[in-house]
């Protein structure tokens, strides 16, 4: 019988003897555990398995319903995700009216540097179609201006149309209310121009050409109910020579920064590679890398 691949993830407050529970669980019901990956990071245990279902000896739901229970039972958050290397995930990219995020988004998709798919342009402004058009993508849109209400009912049901695995804000200036955070938790990735927690909110460009700081930045994070207080996931800096650059070359330095920081972001986040403990993102141990090399042969 073919191998039917799947990978639990754990993730927790290190503790012994915790891949050993996990192990012993899965071979006495015919699991067999293709590869792992697993580290400690401030404190924080994190483990990847690749597993092969094909002569397990309890239903998939009894597997999910059991180590899920393993994982309550040590304070562990557990995830079981079906390994179907077919099956691309799909990314939706939310904008405004600035481009550039969005030509670095698409650039970095149509070069195949993303594990996945750009799926869907969804907007508040019509400025982008051609952009997205060109690129083969569908672009739809519909005004926030008078009816934010009504903008967001429209986006939700978009989303659910498109079930992205990742929406990418390119600068879309709106803030993402409470209902659609909640539906897509740790799945929004957002770009701030600044350094956070520095230069939050509006202008922080200005922010920080009037500050006279020497160095400046963006950071890409995901998204929840406090405004730019997501988890972190990406940063980079850029100087500003203070006296001689004015707000718009700290700006255009900046933005020569947001579209990268936040590609790779989304591309980290399509990798699975990233994973929110305490509100914190940690890298996880390469499990794409295993991924492949499974499907290479092993």
């Amino acid at each position: 019988m073919p191998a039917i691949k799947a990978v639990i993830s754990v993730a927790g407050d290190d503790q012994k003897g915790v891949v050993a529970r996990f192990a012993t669980f899965l071979a006495d019901r015919g699991v067999n555990i293709l590869d792992i990956e697993q580290q400690v990071t401030r404190g924080k245990f994190l483990m990847d398995m690749l597993v092969d279902l094909a002569d397990m000896a309890i239903s998939l739901d009894e597997l999910i319903t059991g180590v899920l229970g393993l994982g309550q039972e040590i304070g562990m958050e557990v995830r079981v995700a079906l390994h179907d290397q077919r099956r691309r995930k799909r990314a939706a990219v939310l904008v405004s009216r600035e481009r550039h995020c969005l030509d670095r988004l698409i650039e970095d998709w149509e070069a195949g540097r993303m594990r996945g798919d750009v799926v869907c342009v969804l907007g508040n402004h019509p400025d982008l179609e051609p952009i997205a058009k060109e690129a083969g993508l569908p672009f739809e849109w519909r005004t926030a201006k008078d009816d934010k209400p009504g903008h967001f009912t429209w986006l939700a049901e978009r989303l659910a149309h498109y079930q992205p695995d990742v929406i990418a804000l390119a600068r879309y200036m709106q803030i993402v209310p409470p209902e659609i955070v909640e539906a897509y938790r740790h799945k929004i990735i957002n770009i701030h121009p600044s350094l956070l927690p520095h230069f939050p909110g509006a202008k922080p460009y200005h922010q920080a050409w009037e500050s006279g700081v020497r160095v400046a930045g963006c950071t890409s994070h995901y998204v929840t109910e406090d405004l730019d207080e997501g988890p972190i996931i990406l940063q980079d800096v850029f100087h500003i020579d203070v006296g001689r650059d004015t707000a718009e070359d700290v700006r255009d330095k900046g933005q020569k920064l947001e579209g990268k920081i936040l590609s790779d972001a989304v591309q980290m986040h399509l990798d699975e590679k990233l994973v929110v403990v305490d509100d914190k993102v940690v890298f996880r141990p390469g499990l794409s890398s295993f991924l492949d090399h499974q499907g290479n042969g092993g």
